[in-house]
């Protein structure tokens, strides 16, 4: 009952570049056991691909609502934020601890994760997609402020 007593969301979309890819993997097994359903979109080997076409997948799983959030992982996170970030109502966050994780989804409302392989352990990383996943945007002031986030997109918006 822990974890799934404090479970934010229902469904995420996983991706991630062959650098990523290992941690991806353990990545699933791990969110196996918060019973959510997950959205693989690749890579499915260490084979060297293009980090912003797995980003934009799972970007664009989130933006147009098929996930509730996404979590992308290269070799430093940076990259596939990027991708992501241009996704309309898309809002990604390159946590590299816990503390990042939470403060990305209380106060800025992120619902893409983006890690890196080079940049954390894999224990490291459990302990950050946890606390993502666990924690939500609540209080008004943080909600005021990304409605002004929602608002500067909408201004760019084609």
């Amino acid at each position: 009952m822990g974890r799934q007593a404090t479970l934010k969301v229902r469904t995420v979309a996983i991706g991630a570049d062959h650098g990523g890819y290992p941690f991806k993997e353990k990545t699933k097994e791990f969110l196996a056991g918060f019973g959510v359903q997950v959205n693989d979109f690749g890579t499915n080997s260490t084979d060297a691909v293009d980090y912003p076409d797995y980003a934009h997948a799972v970007a664009k799983a989130v933006g147009e609502r098929q996930a509730e959030v996404g979590i992308i992982i290269d070799g430093a996170g940076i990259g596939s934020a990027m991708t992501a970030n241009k996704i309309p109502g898309v809002r990604a966050a390159a946590c590299y601890n816990v503390a990042l994780a939470r403060n990305s989804r209380e106060h800025n409302g992120a619902n893409v994760l983006t890690l890196g392989s080079g940049q954390n352990s894999f224990d490291e990383i459990r302990e950050i997609v946890t606390a993502f996943l666990t924690s939500d945007l609540t209080e008004e002031r943080h909600k005021r402020r990304v409605g002004k986030i929602d608002s500067v997109e909408k201004q760019y918006r084609k």
